[in-house]
């Protein structure tokens, strides 16, 4: 692949055109295919925060009422690693989906930090170790190429049978949620009256609700990192 798997990446574009995202966002959320398959910088920033995503009219809509936390369980007789590699996949492929579907609100002009709910304000770390204040599409779109890249080796992601994760899968496996993770948040937190303005909240709230639930339940964020948002979760959960 000609970087190594520790490599921060450079962009990579993930556009698709707004019909096949709304197609593919109505799709059945549910339905998940089995795979074989340092953290960044964060800090506080004032600002005089609007919560439109904490109204519950909106966060009360879903797609599905299968029990989250259901959903979230390692199936008896699957290797756990399996199963995280399989749900990692499919958070990556939906987050993707998610940013592509509000791109078009997600700009430069519009977004010129990468912030999020809390006041917090997002730097990308290169692989210098140096900390780069960069839009929110820009930050994002380092991520999720990040994120690809690391799916695709296989030497992370075996797809061969009797293959086995590396040991420091789950190191790699933290680092891809904090990224997920820091995605979701903005686009909770600075496009949510965007998400509803297209009608995919529903999806949004689903995915957002599904993922927090599983990082808790393997404890692939830590507590400070998702703080911001535990009023939200509280909502989304109640």
């Amino acid at each position: 692949m000609g970087r190594s798997i520790l490599d921060m990446g450079g962009c990579q574009s993930y556009s698709s055109s707004d019909e096949e995202d709304v197609s593919a966002l109505k799709a059945n959320y549910t339905n998940v295919s089995l795979f074989r398959v340092k953290n960044n910088s964060l800090c506080i920033v004032p600002s005089a925060e609007v919560k439109p995503y904490l109204k519950d009219h909106f966060l009360s809509k879903r797609i599905t009422d299968l029990d989250l936390l259901t959903l979230s369980a390692l199936p008896h007789g699957l290797d756990q690693q399996e199963w995280i590699a399989t749900n990692t996949v499919s958070f990556f492929q939906h987050t993707t989906l998610f940013f592509s579907a509000l791109s078009d609100c997600c700009s430069m002009t519009t977004c010129p930090a990468a912030k999020s709910s809390g006041n917090i304000l997002y730097e990308w770390t290169d692989e210098q170790g140096k900390k780069l204040k960069c839009s929110a599409p820009i930050y994002i779109d380092y991520a999720l190429s990040y994120i690809q890249e690391i799916l695709t080796d296989e030497r992370v992601f075996p797809i061969k049978a009797g293959s086995a994760f590396p040991s420091g899968f789950m190191f790699l496996i933290q680092k891809i949620f904090v990224m997920l993770f820091r995605t979701l948040a903005h686009l909770f937190s600075v496009h949510y009256q965007d998400a509803i303005a297209v009608e995919i909240h529903p999806h949004l709230n689903t995915l957002f609700t599904h993922f927090i639930t599983f990082s808790h339940m393997f404890r692939l964020l830590e507590p400070s990192e998702t703080a911001p948002i535990d009023e939200l979760f509280a909502v989304l959960t109640h």
